[in-house]
C-alpha cells in the first residue's frame, strides 16, 4: 500500500501545476502540449511500476505479462474503434515494420530497460532513456538518408554530458570512477538505444499504416491508428519475450506469478501509463503539436521522477544528479527545436 499512497502522493503534488498548463493549453487550444506533458508524467509512472515489478518478478516474466495485457487492452480498444480487435487496415508491409520496431523497441530495449531498474533503478534508467533521441537520429541517417546536423551533434554532446555529470564521481586517486555498477549502465544505454532505433522503425511502419486506411475512413479513425500500431509492436514482444523465457528458464515463474495479485497491480499500472495510454498518446502528440516541442516535453521524465524515487527507492538526491538531468534534458530538446 505505500507505492500506491506515494504515488498518490506525487501527483498531488503536481496537480496544482499541471492543472494550470491544462486550462493554459486548453484555452489556446495546444491540444498536442497538453498530450506531450501527460506523457511525460505517465511515464514517470510507468518507470516507477515497472521497477517494482521487475523486481519482484524477474524481467522476462515482467514483460511477458506487460505485454500481453497491452495487447488485451488495445484488442478491446480496436473493437469499439476499428469494429475489429486488431489493426484491420494494416497491410504486410506495416506489419513487418512495427512487428520489427517492437522486437527492437520492447524485446531488445525494454529487456534492457528493465535490467537497468534492478540494478540501478528507474530514476537513473530515465536518465539514460534521454540517449534515445541519439539513436534516433543515427538510425534515421542510415535507415532514412536524413542528415546529421551541426545541432544534432551539439545536442549529442550536452545529453552526453549531463549523463556523465550524473553518473561519474571521484574514484581512488581522485580520478573519475562510475558511481554505478557498469553492467546496469551498459542495459541503461541499450534500452536508450533501442527505444531510439525502435521510434524509427515505428515511424515507418505507422506511415505504411496510413496509407493503407481508405482515405474515406482515415479521418474518423486516425486518432486510433497510434494504439491499434502499438498492438502490432505489443504482440511481437510478447512472442519474443515468451520464447526467450522458454529457453531460459520455462514458465514456472510464469504460473507462480498468476496468483500474485499485488505484482498484477504494479504490471496493470505499467501497462496503463506505458505501452498502452503512454506509447499511443506519444505518437498521438506529434500529430498536433510539431515534434520538437512533443519530444522537449515528453523529455521532462529524467526530472519529474527524482522526487517519487527518492519518496519509494530512497534513491539519494544531490545537486549535481538533478543538474546533469536538466542538462540531459536540454540536449534532447536541442534535437528538435
Amino acid at each position: 500500500m505505500r507505492f500506491f499512497s506515494l504515488i498518490i502522493k506525487f501527483f498531488t503534488l503536481h496537480y496544482s501545476l499541471f492543472t494550470f498548463y491544462y486550462y493554459l493549453c486548453l484555452r489556446m487550444q495546444y491540444l498536442g502540449e497538453i498530450i506531450s506533458l501527460a506523457v511525460a508524467f505517465l511515464w514517470t509512472g510507468a518507470a516507477l511500476s515497472s521497477e517494482f515489478v521487475s523486481k519482484r518478478w524477474g524481467v522476462f516474466v515482467s514483460n511477458v505479462w506487460r505485454m500481453l495485457i497491452a495487447t488485451s487492452f488495445i484488442a478491446v480498444l480496436c473493437w469499439f474503434t476499428l469494429g475489429a480487435p486488431y489493426p484491420v487496415y494494416a497491410s504486410g508491409r506495416a506489419w513487418f515494420w512495427l512487428a520489427l520496431s517492437g522486437v527492437v523497441g520492447y524485446a531488445m530495449g525494454d529487456y534492457c530497460l528493465f535490467k537497468c531498474y534492478i540494478l540501478i533503478g528507474s530514476l537513473y534508467g530515465q536518465l539514460f532513456m534521454t540517449l534515445a533521441p541519439a539513436a534516433a537520429a543515427f538510425a534515421a541517417w542510415f535507415m532514412l538518408g536524413q542528415h546529421l546536423t551541426p545541432q544534432n551533434i551539439l545536442a549529442m554532446t550536452i545529453t552526453l554530458s549531463g549523463i556523465a555529470l550524473s553518473i561519474l564521481g571521484r574514484g581512488k586517486e581522485h580520478r573519475l570512477a562510475l558511481k554505478l555498477p557498469w553492467q546496469g549502465v551498459l542495459f541503461a544505454i541499450g534500452a536508450g538505444v533501442g527505444q531510439g532505433v525502435g521510434l524509427v522503425l515505428s515511424k515507418i511502419g505507422l506511415d505504411y499504416y496510413e496509407h493503407d486506411v481508405p482515405s474515406a475512413i482515415l479521418p474518423s479513425v486516425v486518432n486510433v491508428l497510434p494504439f491499434s500500431a502499438n498492438m502490432i509492436r505489443c504482440i511481437a514482444g510478447f512472442f519474443c519475450f515468451l520464447l526467450i523465457m522458454w529457453m531460459h528458464q520455462g514458465f514456472s515463474d510464469l504460473k507462480k506469478s498468476s496468483t500474485d495479485a499485488r505484482g498484477f497491480l504494479y504490471v496493470v499500472l505499467a501497462v496503463l501509463f506505458g505501452p498502452f495510454v503512454g506509447v499511443g498518446l506519444s505518437l498521438m502528440a506529434v500529430q498536433y503539436t510539431a515534434a520538437g516541442i512533443a519530444s522537449t516535453l515528453m523529455a521532462l521524465t529524467p526530472i519529474i521522477i527524482i522526487l517519487p524515487s527518492h519518496w519509494l527507492f530512497g534513491t539519494p538526491v544531490t545537486a549535481k544528479g538533478v543538474l546533469g538531468a536538466l542538462i540531459s534534458c536540454v540536449g534532447v530538446s536541442l534535437f528538435f527545436l
